[in-house]
């Protein structure tokens, strides 16, 4: 059964597949992962495109644990970021005694003796290369983020307070809603309304992890229904309902994000505010790195969701202050000219600190630091009814 699914995976990566959500993941033992299923990965695709090209391959696993616990019930082996991890023991070559053995192993040492990492971290202002060498190959979905969803400043709270037990947090899968639930498992699609699905989609986008909107959320499709009526009503009724309808007709993009012409129904869904905004968002990420692959960091910084970022690799140097839904101040913070990626403002910093203005739930501010060979991009697309 192993080799028929490792087998099924490798067809898939040869049909030109470049990631894999692996559903309900909890429920195979980690060390199966760690000594069957993800070396057979990692060594099809060295094969296939080497081994610095195979590291871009990007899996992610589903381990549903529902609580707002940083551990799933003081159970380690129940809770995601364990997944994150390589093993720390030998077991036995029998995978079910092994996964006896392993379980037992890591409950005895408790939530307290699990590893730790820095990887999310930056180093006060500094950007440090992340360690991946008790990384297991599979990132996660990040389920306590999810969880705590219905209020973005709680979600922001909670995703910051697992990130030291995840191998490297940056690589998180962060969503609002999804095919199964809502927030704090609700049963229906999110229905917060869209300046809390702006406020949501702001701080995904500049926030650490790959940000994730579940078909047809853009627009707030199917909000409030419930996701899943199994056999007793029609599909059509539920938050799973099909989307496709919205997307008929046809696009002519200019550049990345930049819509020139649209006709057919995708013009409507084109044209609602959220879809802009979730446009602009896209176009700020792609024109600051940090805010793809950086660190982030809190230290020295006030305010409810307000944090500054770095990503440094080759040439690349990039430093930004972010804030959403409300005023930031940073302090301690190199000196130099940002510049706001929102609004164009710039900003000359020589005391080490700068304070950003934010009024209204989804606005943001992103001061990017001009650094050289580096500079701020400035004011990155257009303004929105949320990102003005």
């Amino acid at each position: 059964m192993q080799q028929y699914l490792i087998d099924a995976y490798n067809r898939f990566i040869d049909m030109g597949v470049d990631g894999f959500r692996i559903d309900t993941a909890v429920h195979i033992p980690r060390v199966t992962w760690n000594r069957r299923f993800l070396p057979a990965l990692e060594n099809k695709l060295i094969s296939k495109y080497g081994a610095a090209k195979a590291k871009d391959f990007y899996v992610f696993g589903e381990v549903a644990a529902f609580v707002n616990d940083k551990w799933n019930r003081g159970s380690v082996n129940h809770s995601a970021q364990f997944f994150t991890w390589k093993e720390r023991a030998t077991y036995s070559a029998d995978d079910a005694t092994a996964a006896i053995e392993q379980f037992n192993y890591e409950n005895n040492l408790g939530t307290g003796n699990q590893p730790t990492s820095t990887n999310a971290f930056l180093q006060g202002n500094v950007y440090h290369a992340p360690d991946k060498s008790k990384f297991s190959g599979m990132n996660i979905i990040d389920m306590r983020m999810h969880m705590n969803f219905g209020d973005a400043p709680n979600a922001f709270w909670n995703g910051k307070d697992s990130d030291d037990s995840v191998n490297d947090a940056t690589y998180n899968v962060v969503y609002v809603d999804s095919h199964d639930y809502g927030p704090n498992k609700s049963s229906t699609r999110y229905a917060g309304g869209t300046d809390a699905w702006a406020e949501n989609v702001s701080l995904m986008w500049t926030f650490r992890g790959v940000p994730t909107l579940y078909y047809g959320s853009e627009i707030e499709f199917q909000a409030g229904k419930q996701i899943d009526c199994g056999p007793s009503c029609p599909l059509a009724n539920t938050g799973r309902a099909y989307y496709g309808a919205n997307l008929e007709g046809s696009v002519t993009a200019a550049d990345f994000g930049v819509v020139s012409s649209a006709s057919g129904a995708v013009a409507t869904t084109l044209g609602k505010p959220l879809v802009k905004h979730v446009q602009r968002l896209n176009q700020i990420r792609r024109a600051v790195p940090a805010l793809q692959m950086g660190q982030y960091s809190t230290e020295g910084v006030t305010g409810q969701m307000a944090f500054k970022r770095r990503y440094t690799s080759g040439t690349v140097d990039s430093f930004a202050l972010v804030t959403v839904s409300g005023t930031g101040t940073f302090t301690g913070i190199p000196n130099g000219v940002y510049t706001d990626a929102v609004t164009g403002t710039s900003v000359t910093v020589t005391n080490g600190t700068l304070t950003a203005t934010v009024s209204g739930k989804g606005n943001l501010r992103v001061y990017v630091l001009s650094l050289p060979g580096n500079p701020a991009p400035g004011k990155v697309g257009t303004d929105t009814a949320w990102a003005r």
